[in-house]
């Protein structure tokens, strides 16, 4: 019955249009809409909530969510950290989704790259390289290479599923492995990533990926799960 009524609403949003942000139907207007009673309105509400696509707002009303990965970041990072810690190599599974997705994008950006984007990408490169000569390179400015790199496909929904899957790496990562790396390997795959997109070499740009999830793959399989 719950889910049942889960489904109207999410249906009630898309057949009336709302964007981000629109209100809702009042709960009695639901309660009337559906012909269902307050507490199954609430508990409806609720479980939307949870999942962003409904937004609370005590006093005000309800509206239409942010809609956004959030709620998969969580469960990601968490289903993740929890496999860990019963022994299961779920880190490497994560790493794996993750190179899956960037290497079947890669053959699209190859020699596609706006000029722009390129001058962008060769910036961080730069930066990549001072910070490694003082030791490490930063792992936003990683994030920023690989956003900036497939900025140019224009798709909005892709960006959101590549921050969802950096964000739930790198938190679990974070915490869970301290493998130290060289931020010189580091730089010199990021600048391979990059030479081979803007030559527009497709098989040398998936295997330039291919061994950058290679060297990570590495680092992660040798730290051991620990005891909770």
């Amino acid at each position: 019955m719950a889910s049942d009524i889960q489904e109207r609403i999410k249906k009630l949003i898309i057949d009336r249009r709302l964007p981000s942000g629109a209100s809702l139907p009042t709960e009695p207007e639901l309660m009337a809409l559906l012909g269902v009673s307050r507490n199954s309105v609430r508990e409806a509400l609720k479980a939307l909530q949870a999942m962003g696509i409904v937004e609370i707002r005590h006093g005000f009303g309800t509206y239409v969510g942010p809609m956004s990965v959030a709620p998969m970041i969580e469960g990601l990072t968490f289903r993740t950290v929890a496999g860990h810690y019963r022994g299961e190599d779920s880190l490497l599974q994560l790493l794996e989704l993750r190179e899956a997705v960037e290497t079947g994008l890669i053959a699209r950006l190859a020699g596609r790259v706006p000029a722009s984007d390129l001058a962008e990408l060769d910036a961080l490169i730069e930066r990549m390289e001072r910070e490694a000569a003082e030791g490490s390179v930063a792992a936003e400015t990683d994030r920023a290479f690989h956003a900036t790199l497939y900025r140019g496909l224009g798709n909005l929904l892709l960006g959101e599923v590549l921050e969802a899957f950096w964000d739930a790496f790198h938190k679990v990562r974070t915490d869970l492995v301290d493998v130290p790396q060289d931020p010189k390997v580091t730089c010199r795959q990021h600048r391979e990533i990059l030479d081979a997109v803007r030559s527009g070499d497709v098989l040398r740009a998936e295997q330039a990926i291919r061994e950058h999830f290679g060297n990570i793959r590495t680092r992660v399989a040798s730290t051991a799960p620990t005891d909770a």
